[in-house]
C-alpha cells in the first residue's frame, strides 16, 4: 500500500469521457490527490466534470493526440518539485488504482526508474484471442526496433521517475507515442548506464463502455498500423 502520495502525479489524457471521468477522478484521488486531466479538444463537458471531481484541468483547444496529452501533463507535473513520480493513466475507467499503488512502490523500492503495466503476466484482463494477437504483434516490433524486452508495450499505465519525465520528448501525438516512449526509455543512460525498468501485472477491465466506444479491438489495430506505416 502507498504510504506517501504527495509526490505522485497522474497524468489523464481526456478526449470526450463526460460519462465517466468523474468517477475515474474521484476513484483515483482517494489514493493519489494529484491528477492532472489535460482535455485535449473535447467536445462534451469532459472539463468540467473533471474539475468537479478535483482535477487539475489543462486544455488544449483542438485535439492534438493522446502523446501530446501525455506530454502537457508531464510539463505540468514537472512544475511541482515535490513530483517525484508520473504515473499515465487513462480516462475511460480500464485502470485500477490498486495497480498504481503496487507499482508506485516497486519503483519506491528501486533500483527500477520505470515500471510498465502489463496485461499478459497474469490471467485478469479478458481479451479476445484477435486483439491479444495484435497486441502480441506490436510488441515484437517495438521489442526489436527498441532494444527492449517487454510483454506489453502499449499499455496506458506506466509510473516514471521524474528523471526519466524531465528527458521524455514525445513527437508522436497519436497511437505510436507509446513505442515512442519506449524508444526514448530504451536508449536512456543515467551516470553511463541504461535506465533501469520493469513490468507489473495489471488488470485491464474492458468495460461495456469502453467496448461500445470500440476501444476492445481498434485500438490494438490502429497501433499496429501505426507502427507499420512508421
Amino acid at each position: 500500500m502507498v504510504m506517501q502520495a504527495n509526490d505522485v502525479w497522474l497524468v489523464v489524457p481526456l478526449y470526450n469521457e463526460a460519462k465517466v471521468i468523474g468517477d475515474v477522478v474521484r476513484t483515483a484521488r482517494a489514493s493519489f490527490p494529484k491528477v492532472v486531466c489535460v482535455d485535449d479538444g473535447s467536445t462534451d463537458d469532459s472539463a468540467a466534470r473533471a474539475e468537479q471531481a478535483g482535477a487539475v484541468v489543462v486544455r488544449h483547444p483542438v485535439n492534438l493526440g493522446q502523446g501530446a496529452a501525455l506530454q502537457t501533463g508531464f510539463d505540468y507535473a514537472l512544475t511541482d518539485p515535490a513530483m517525484r513520480y508520473c504515473v499515465t493513466f487513462d480516462a475511460d475507467g480500464q485502470h485500477q488504482v490498486a495497480d498504481v499503488e503496487a507499482m508506485v512502490d516497486l519503483v519506491r523500492e528501486g533500483p527500477v526508474r520505470v515500471v510498465f503495466g502489463s496485461r499478459f503476466l497474469d490471467e485478469r484482463t479478458e481479451a479476445s484471442r484477435l486483439k491479444r494477437l495484435v497486441l502480441r504483434m506490436a510488441v515484437a516490433y517495438t521489442n526489436l526496433s527498441t532494444g527492449t524486452r517487454l510483454t506489453d508495450a502499449h499499455n496506458g499505465l506506466r509510473v516514471l521517475e521524474r528523471g526519466v519525465v524531465e528527458r521524455l520528448d514525445i513527437t508522436q501525438n497519436r497511437m505510436a507515442h507509446a513505442s515512442e516512449i519506449v524508444a526514448q526509455i530504451g536508449a536512456m543512460r543515467f551516470d553511463g548506464e541504461p535506465v533501469t525498468y520493469a513490468e507489473a501485472p495489471v488488470h485491464i477491465l474492458y468495460t461495456d463502455y469502453s467496448k461500445a466506444k470500440g476501444q476492445s479491438l481498434w485500438n490494438a489495430v490502429n497501433i499496429l498500423a501505426e507502427l507499420i506505416w512508421r
